[in-house]
């Protein structure tokens, strides 16, 4: 070929080129639509390109989440196949057999049985050992949380066979499962004649009804002031805690308002027909009490409807909204913010990205804001004003009235080697398993009444051994006050196990009281003049 018709081929090759990439070059109207076509491009690419068959699933899944991640920390995708065990906590119900249980030593062993429920109906107790499942062992290997789940959860009607062994014998027993409720409060009481305490560890579907069977059963008991424990309680949904509000507000007092910039502001304000409107009232946050506790802790604080007492909470002030996708997944996407009566939005920054977001609870015991108040500091641009003129802050949780610093002196090393060896979970339930037919344990107050003869803090001591945890005597000679205390709070500990194993959940905080410095203290302010 001559040189003269390469030129001319070349010169073909360039039009024609020149005339692809004008046909090609999309037309963009604005960035969103530039950047989803860039984001179709790229995928098309890939899929007809790329040296080796492309999971293009996998692909689209990182993409997406990827994206929502340089949004902000809690906007989030989750796949199909995980919706409902994500919205089950939420929902307030799964469905199942009803219980709770526990793991020890390759063996699933019953915690609790949910009253009502398909497995208390046929006769399954506390203790229970399961030993097959369908005909299909269940210890052993088979002992991990995934095949249990896998097991015994099912469709609301469809049967399951357990084999659970009791006293040495194996019983067989046919579950029909069925709706199990998720409950949002695991035990409430009365702190002494006139205090009552309720503990919410989240606001689900169920939360305001279980709250307000708790109320009136304290108001019957004599209760005239009241403790709401919201430590630890990351939230839910919004309405709920606008309910929860609602229970303590005057009429026509804001509860909270939403606002985002495809979101008109919406204001929630209470009905008046709330249940404890005039009692004294005391909340217990902490740097674990976010998003729907700090809309019902913020609103009590703003309107100066009672005393928030603890430490600084976490600092959630964004509303999601779960938005379904066509292949049955879901986005939970930020879609307002939310602010306090008083103006405050309690967001804290996010600026440097979600892992130093995740770390701050972190930093802050770093830095010594969870044992010192006068660690932390807000801005001034940040401060706004109570109903009666208090001063409080918003951009980084709600500041409590009343701070209580974190115990960091109950755990010491030979504490955290206990719990590191599983100690202090196995142990209790193994005693509790050979002695829950004892007459000394027949219900809680006779446990109590006889909880001192069993010596089961010589027995743990005598198991440690033979684990081979032994206590450093040398150091905590040289610690006294941090080992007198911690010994302290480790009996309590294994007493409250015990309790629990025995009888339930609730009555592991009726032990724990004792212990708690937040209890304690939000009771002592209700018993001021």
């Amino acid at each position: 070929m001559s040189s003269k018709s390469l030129l001319i081929g070349a010169a073909l090759i360039s039009f024609f080129n020149f005339q692809f990439s004008i046909a090609q070059k999309p037309i963009v109207p604005d960035t969103a639509t530039a950047g989803q076509l860039r984001v179709d491009e790229v995928m098309k690419l890939i899929d007809g390109n790329y040296t080796e068959t492309p999971d293009m699933d996998k692909l689209s899944t990182e993409a997406i989440n990827a994206m929502l991640k340089s949004l902000d920390p809690h906007s989030v995708y989750i796949a199909a196949k995980d919706v409902d065990r994500a919205n089950e906590s939420l929902q307030g119900n799964f469905e199942g057999v009803g219980i709770s249980f526990q793991i020890v030593n390759d063996t699933v062993v019953v915690q609790s049985v949910i009253e009502g429920g398909p497995s208390q109906k046929v006769g399954v107790e506390i203790g229970d050992k399961l030993i097959r499942v369908d005909g299909i062992q269940a210890t052993g290997d088979s002992a991990i949380n995934s095949f249990i789940f896998r097991h015994l959860r099912g469709k609301k009607g469809t049967e399951v066979v357990v084999g659970l062994m009791r006293d040495g014998t194996v019983y067989t027993f046919h579950i029909i499962r069925d709706k199990i409720p998720i409950y949002s409060i695991d035990t409430y009481f009365m702190a002494d004649d006139t205090i009552g305490y309720i503990r919410l560890i989240r606001f689900a579907r169920s939360s305001g009804d279980e709250f307000r069977k708790a109320l009136h059963s304290l108001k019957k008991q004599g209760m005239k002031a009241l403790v709401l424990d919201l430590r630890g309680n990351t939230g839910g949904y919004l309405d709920i805690a606008c309910q929860l509000a609602n229970e303590f507000l005057q009429r026509g007092q804001l509860i909270v308002y939403q606002e985002g910039r495809r979101t008109q502001r919406q204001n929630f304000h209470a009905n008046g027909r709330g249940n404890f409107t005039s009692g004294r009232l005391v909340v217990l946050i902490d740097e674990g009490s976010a998003s729907a506790s700090e809309i019902v802790s913020g609103a009590v604080q703003d309107w100066d409807r009672g005393t928030l007492v603890g430490r600084r909470s976490f600092g959630k002030g964004l509303v999601q909204r779960m938005m379904p996708l066509s292949d049955g997944g879901q986005i939970r996407l930020t879609t307002a913010r939310y602010f306090t009566p008083s103006g405050r939005c309690i967001q804290r920054p996010y600026d440097e990205g979600s892992d130093a977001y995740r770390q701050d609870v972190g930093n802050r015991y770093k830095h010594g804001e969870l044992v010192n108040a006068d660690s932390i500091h807000f801005p001034d641009s940040l401060k706004y004003r109570t109903s009666k003129g208090r001063t409080v802050y918003g951009g980084g949780g709600i500041m409590p009235d009343v701070f209580v610093p974190m115990d960091t002196m109950r755990l010491s090393d030979y504490c955290i080697s206990l719990r590191g060896k599983g100690l202090l979970n196995s142990f209790p339930l193994k005693w509790a398993d050979a002695h829950r037919r004892d007459r000394e344990v027949k219900d809680f107050d006779s446990y109590l009444a006889n909880y001192d003869s069993f010596g089961l803090d010589s027995l743990l001591a005598a198991e440690a051994i033979e684990k081979g945890v032994v206590r450093d005597t040398a150091k905590e000679a040289a610690e006294p006050e941090r080992t007198a205390h911690s010994d302290r709070y480790l009996r309590l500990l294994l007493k409250a196990q015990v309790a629990r194993n025995l009888f339930g959940i609730e009555y592991y905080y009726k032990v724990m009281k004792e212990i708690d410095d937040g209890y304690q203290r939000a009771v002592e302010e209700l018993r001021k003049k």
